[in-house]
């Protein structure tokens, strides 16, 4: 999923299973030669290393991780924290789409097909709130 700045929805993939990590589910979608996000700002979280060295953006903002020798220091910790506040509208995004229990719930369809289109139903909706 995507979200703009506002909390809107841009962009809603189609269902994976939940093992499968985020930054290999952006691989499969997007191929790396093309510019996707060229020119845009991106806010990413810590599930996306390696994203700057794979895809071209306008502007990368990625976490930085503490290592098992090496712990933050107050500045990374400082930073982290700024970009975790610019960030939180797309997990603003993801509740609002919870609000509908389309993902908060456990899955008991059979046809995944039939669960896109209900998840972008209830991506629309929470648009249409968002607006009205």
């Amino acid at each position: 999923m995507a979200a703009n700045a506002q909390r809107k929805l841009v962009y809603v993939s189609r269902v994976v299973p939940g093992s499968m990590h985020d930054f290999t589910l952006l691989k499969k979608l997007l191929s790396s030669d093309k510019a996707w996000f060229e020119g845009l700002k991106m806010r990413v979280d810590s599930g996306f290393q390696g994203c700057g060295k794979t895809y071209r953006c306008g502007k990368l903002f990625l976490p930085t991780k503490k290592s098992k020798n090496r712990p933050l220091t107050k500045n990374y910790k400082f930073r982290n924290t700024q970009q975790a506040r610019k960030r939180v509208m797309v997990e603003h995004s993801l509740g609002g789409l919870k609000r509908y229990h389309i993902l908060a719930d456990r899955l008991r369809m059979r046809n995944l097909d039939q669960f896109d289109v209900a998840l972008e139903v209830c991506a629309g909706l929470w648009n249409f709130c968002l607006t009205h």
